[in-house]
């Protein structure tokens, strides 16, 4: 019987054929392409070593060479009928004239027809552009003979308006038919720009000429313009036909077919466009009334609106942004303009800010997408510098208050903008500057609720309402305890809504705009602190204040890394302005600071492994070496501090993660020993080493109990040291006998001890300091034996000693090995 599997059976089955084939076919696309690489190798080596390279093909192509020949043909013969014109027209008379140049100008129109028609593209253009500058001399000759007696300008403008007209005509009317294989044959250089022409037939195609529209387009950049100059027309009138000839460029180069007369157009509204907006601007700024202004105003509406036109318009999206962009901004420089006229100096800004905003209106508007974008974008930019202006103000009043520093308690000024200036100037024009910073601030709120780039708009509008409230009693010029008043409110409330936001658990610190609240939060107590140094009072009341609100905002949210340092900071700064209120002395009140490092390791060992417990720490650290520096003028109060820091380090080492810092405890409390023996005026090394080595010696007792298999070196080596080397130097500048007595005595019994327990650190130790000390008392004796030697027995001694060892020198070899295994069993 046939067995069918089950599903499930035949499902796995096929899924291991298919992996099969897969793994094939992936080997055999491997093994085709190394085939492919090597047959292209192979192409590309030369079959046989003789075989030469290809001969260099030519530099320059045909049509190439032909049209640079005939390019310069043209040249040549425009330079001629020029010369002709200049030079031999006084030799004829007007008959002649008219008639030789009519007929060559005609002559030089009437050919690129026959030529086109044999497919002569780049000779007829070349012959083309030769009748269109013979025209040009047609109308110079027309000026000179026929009507000498008109202005320059006036008939400049009517010239070229005609030759823009007549080349123009001649351009789109002169067209020939050729056939396609001479076409293809003759010219094939011009076989892109050939079109299918209705009446050709099925062989033949129509070719245009491509000059005579571009240069009927530059001519047409010139009739307006010189026909307001030759009626002496003013600036304002100038700027408007530039603006038009732009608008005209503008609407040819989005309309146009060929590409020549489009980068002609491009060209032209481009720089037209540049010259009459900032015409257009500079009359707007330099407007002196009402009148002016509205005048100007209407020359960049049009500006604005030829921009827009050209957005609407546009084939890109780039360029439909970029116009766009420049069509608000000309816009707002518009109405801004008229505001600027009517309203006073100081609410310049204010004007162009509102005119900026009421952009955004076109949010709403069914305009198309990259319009729309183009014009938010430029009431971004007129917000961003509406900001700018404002900057000058906020850094005065967030840096001013530092030089306070210098005037702690001279008295408290006379209002809220004395504090920040310090008889410094005030930027001018500043009155609307909360206005200002609060309208920024209410427009990136609302952009906050609507756009997907929520957060950034919320900081920014939390930084900007943040601005508005410091310089806000600055510029209205607030009694001196209303300012102080106010910036206090607004640490508070910076606080508040850094505590108000809701990220996720425990990372309150991580969302941008509850840190933001927090950094500005405590750089508004720094700037309060700064102003309060004003008065004593202040002062105190501000950093106490300060302290309490930093700790309550540590102990009731999640800021503790930002504010428990602050409020630690502050703390310090109380302490200090406490002593001082006191009259006490900076190493007096040294004592006092110490309050905050002791303070932070409580708090340090109640946090455990908070994120809080590593910048309280580091903050207690810097107080505390705050107090060393204002004590160190007293030498008793200097190793009194010391000793206390010493004492706090001590009780952070307790903690089983802070072991380490018991070496700085150590090192402090040995500090302050020091320095309290500096202050006794004693002199003797031992009574500085002495409190050092019996500690190290009592911890490297208790280093070899827990670990036998330390080094002597290690466990006693520092702590003997510490006392023997500086005996040592001292003992040999020593002319008493008491110092190396009881050196040597001390270095025998620590050699005892070391040959006792088998110990290298006491026995080497105490070994060369009893040889160095008996030296020094024996130099001396030795000094007089060599004295009563003859001269020659020193080198007879020594030439004794090394007959001696040169006898037994494989004796005094095994010796030593027997030191060295010796000395090296040795702990």
């Amino acid at each position: 019987m046939t067995h069918f599997p089950s599903p499930a059976e035949e499902l796995r089955l096929l899924d291991t054929e298919l992996r099969q084939l897969d793994a094939r076919r992936a080997v055999l696309l491997t093994r085709r392409a190394w085939l492919v690489n090597a047959l292209y190798a192979q192409a590309a080596v030369p079959s046989h070593p003789s075989a030469r390279p290809p001969a260099r093909g030519p530099e320059a192509t045909a049509p190439g060479v032909q049209n640079v020949l005939l390019v310069l043909g043209g040249v040549l013969l425009t330079v001629a009928a020029i010369a002709f014109t200049l030079v031999s027209w006084g030799h004829m008379g007007i008959a002649g004239r008219s008639l030789v140049l009519g007929g060559v100008t005609l002559a030089a129109l009437a050919t690129p027809v026959a030529l086109l028609r044999r497919g002569l593209r780049s000779t007829a253009e070349a012959v083309a552009g030769l009748g269109m500058a013979l025209t040009v001399l047609d109308a110079y000759a027309l000026h000179e003979v026929v009507l000498p007696g008109t202005g320059g300008t006036g008939f400049a403008a009517a010239a070229s308006a005609v030759l823009a007209a007549t080349w123009a005509a001649y351009g789109l009317a002169v067209g020939g038919v050729a056939p396609s294989a001479v076409h293809g044959s003759q010219d094939r250089s011009t076989a892109g720009d050939a079109e299918d022409h209705p009446a050709a037939g099925a062989g033949a195609v129509r070719v245009a000429l491509r000059l005579p529209l571009p240069f009927a387009l530059v001519a047409a950049q010139l009739p307006l313009l010189l026909w307001v100059s030759a009626l002496g027309a003013g600036v304002e009138t100038v700027t408007a036909v530039v603006l038009v000839t732009a608008a005209a460029d503008s609407a040819v180069a989005l309309r146009g077919r060929m590409a020549p007369v489009r980068i002609v157009a491009l060209v032209g509204a481009f720089g037209w466009g540049a010259w009459g907006v900032l015409a257009a601007g500079w009359l707007s700024w330099a407007a002196a009334g009402p009148g002016a202004a509205a005048r100007a105003a209407a020359l960049l509406a049009l500006a604005a609106a030829t921009a827009l036109a050209v957005a609407r318009f546009a084939p890109k999206p780039g360029l439909a942004r970029g116009t766009a962009l420049t069509g608000g901004l000309l816009m707002v420089a518009s109405l801004g303009g008229v505001l600027r006229s009517v309203l006073p100096d100081v609410w310049t800004v204010p004007g162009y800010l509102l005119c900026g905003v009421a952009l955004l209106a076109v949010v709403r508007t069914p305009v198309p997408d990259p319009v729309r974008r183009g014009l938010v974008l430029s009431s971004a930019v007129v917000q961003a510098i509406a900001a700018l202006t404002a900057f000058p103000a906020v850094v005065v009043t967030l840096v001013g208050p530092a030089g306070w520093v210098e005037r702690i308690w001279s008295g408290a000024p006379d209002d809220a903008r004395a504090v920040v200036t310090l008889g410094a100037p005030w930027p001018p024009l500043t009155a609307t500057v909360p206005l200002v910073l609060a309208v920024l601030a209410g427009m990136l709120a609302l952009a906050g609720r609507t756009t997907a780039w929520r957060t950034p708009a919320l900081v920014g509008a939390l930084v900007l309402g943040w601005a508005t409230g410091l310089v806000f009693p600055a510029v209205l010029e607030l009694p001196y305890t209303a300012g102080l008043v106010v910036q206090g409110t607004m640490a508070v409330a910076a606080l508040v809504v850094a505590a108000r936001v809701r990220p996720a658990a425990g990372k309150r610190l991580q969302d941008p705009a509850a840190l933001t609240a927090a950094l500005l939060a405590l750089v508004t107590s720094v700037a309060l602190a700064l102003a309060a140094l004003a008065t004593e009072s202040a002062t105190l009341t501000v950093l106490a204040a300060s302290v309490v609100l930093c700790a309550l905002a540590a102990w009731r949210t999640d800021l503790g890394p930002l504010t428990a340092p602050a409020a630690l900071v502050h703390g310090t700064a109380l302490t200090c302005a406490i002593g001082a209120s006191a009259g006490w002395e900076p190493q007096h009140t040294a004592l006092l600071v110490l309050v905050v490092p002791a303070t932070a390791a409580l708090l340090a060992a109640r946090l455990g492994a908070s994120p809080m417990t590593v910048p309280v720490e580091a903050t207690g650290a810097a107080a505390g070496l705050l107090a060393v520096a204002l004590s160190v003028t007293d030498a008793p109060m200097l190793a009194l501090t010391l000793a206390l820091c010493g004492v706090i380090a001590a009780g952070t080492a307790v903690r089983p993660e802070r072991r380490n810092v018991g070496y700085a405890a150590a090192v402090l409390l040995v500090l302050a020993g020091w320095v309290r023996l500096a202050a006794w005026e004693v002199g003797s090394p031992e009574a500085y080493t002495l409190p050092v080595t019996v500690p190290a010696l009592a911890v490297g007792l208790l280093r070899r109990r827990r670990d036998p298999a330390a080094s002597s070196w290690t466990a006693y080596g520092p702590g003997l040291a510490a006392t023997l080397l500086p005996s040592l130097a001292a003992a040999w500048g020593d002319a008493h006998w008491l110092r190396p007595l009881l050196l040597g005595a001390a270095a025998l019994a620590l050699t005892f001890v070391g040959a006792r327990h088998r110990l290298q650190a006491p026995l080497l130790l105490g070994g060369v300091t009893l040889t160095l000390v008996t030296l020094h008392e024996l130099a001396p004796y030795i000094a007089q034996v060599v004295d009563a030697l003859p001269r020659w027995a020193p080198p007879a001694l020594a030439g004794l000693v090394l007959l001696a060892a040169g006898a037994t020198y494989e004796q005094r070899l095994r010796d030593a090995r027997r030191m060295r295994d010796a000395l090296g069993k040795m702990s």
